[in-house]
């Protein structure tokens, strides 16, 4: 994997760049649509490609490895031939999912013990499983198993966690480097930077992670519960150690206006469930705000969802139509709403960084953060 750097602003960290891989180029910042079981919900990998052209997805470790099951995604060739598509992956390390599940599993030197959400099995994940899963996987893009420590966290129980985290990122580097890709594609590692909402853990983990030399950087850890100007805070102090020669990944992140923000703090690279959660629950997300699209005030609405025409579904479809969609409860009102959003999501990561290289970044994040905010 390489990243070139293409452009940095004066009055901002916010930069532009190309991360390449042998699945294809990736233009930063980006947004990552989030398939978790192999699929984005409710869209098709061709809309993926052909109406939002997403770059790359995320895949979710914990439930590829739980279903369909590695026997089946080994014989497959992998889960790029086994979904059809040919793009960039990145998945995570199923440590966020371990960590949802408080209380059906239990942390120990060895990894994490617990029980599947499916159907109560009990399963154990190592620093070095989870290397071996995601070979079988066969992400472009993989990530360190690491502990995701509660936004609430007490100190001490952030650096016993942060402890536990670095001692499992020391074994996943050491699988890593003893195996080797299994389906003809290189795999990059991405160790992860925890320590809650405390400074100087984070400045910890960030100075122990920039001395190791891998492909790019993962923060994880944030919008878990903590503030959204602590989540801002940290990610200043992690950014101002990282290298600034390798890609950086906020996980987990987020609402459009923490897109914006965290960009103008130097973040590269973000995924989130919340465009297809939301957009199949009606909330869809607009350049001029925030639409509830079941509000009976769009029902005699026949402008497009976005004034902008951002997608293709700017373009045809009408307030009025989602709405009555929405209402009479046909599949395709959450189809429409969560193909828009993530069509939103890719326009803006795309417009930040035309304004970084152009120069008018900033001002034009100020502008569109209040905009991103109102309830329309």
């Amino acid at each position: 994997m390489r990243f070139t750097l293409n452009a940095t602003c004066k009055d901002s960290s916010a930069r532009s760049g190309t991360i390449v891989t042998d699945h294809g180029e990736i233009p930063t910042p980006i947004f990552m649509p989030v398939g978790t079981l192999g699929n984005v919900k409710g869209i098709s990998q061709k809309e993926l490609e052909e109406e939002i052209d997403a770059k790359i997805i995320l895949g979710n470790t914990y439930h590829l490895y739980l279903r369909p099951g590695l026997e089946i995604l080994k014989s497959a060739g992998g889960l790029h031939r086994f979904m059809s598509w040919d793009r960039p992956i990145l998945t995570d390390s199923g440590g966020y999912q371990v960590f949802s599940l408080a209380h059906n599993r239990k942390l120990k030197p060895e990894g994490a013990q617990f029980q599947s959400h499916i159907d109560g099995s009990r399963h154990l994940f190592s620093p070095e499983s989870v290397i071996d899963i995601q070979r079988i996987i066969g992400a472009d893009i993989m990530m360190a198993f690491d502990e995701c420590p509660p936004g609430d966290s007490t100190y001490d129980y952030a650096k016993k966690s942060l402890d536990l985290t670095e001692h499992w990122l020391d074994r996943c580097i050491a699988r890593f480097n003893q195996t080797s890709p299994l389906y003809g594609h290189q795999q990059s590692l991405f160790p992860i930077v925890q320590g809650c909402v405390f400074p100087d853990l984070r400045q910890r983990a960030a100075e122990h992670i920039a001395k190791i030399d891998c492909d790019g950087y993962a923060i994880g850890g944030l919008s878990v519960g903590e503030p959204t100007d602590v989540m801002y805070q940290m990610t200043e102090v992690v950014n101002g150690i990282l290298p600034e020669s390798k890609p950086r990944y906020l996980m987990g992140v987020g609402t459009p206006e923490n897109i914006l923000e965290s960009i103008d703090r130097g973040v590269d690279m973000f995924d989130c469930v919340m465009p297809t959660r939301n957009g199949r629950n009606g909330m869809l997300f607009t350049s001029e705000g925030v639409i509830n699209i079941r509000n009976k005030k769009w029902s005699f609405d026949f402008t497009p969802i976005d004034p902008m025409g951002i997608t293709f579904v700017d373009k045809r479809f009408s307030k009025a139509y989602l709405r009555h969609l929405f209402v009479a409860n046909e599949m395709l009102g959450p189809q429409i709403a969560s193909l828009h959003n993530l069509g939103f999501y890719l326009w803006l990561v795309t417009e930040a960084r035309k304004r970084i290289e152009d120069g008018s970044f900033k001002t034009w994040k100020n502008q569109m953060v209040k905009k991103l905010t109102v309830r329309l």
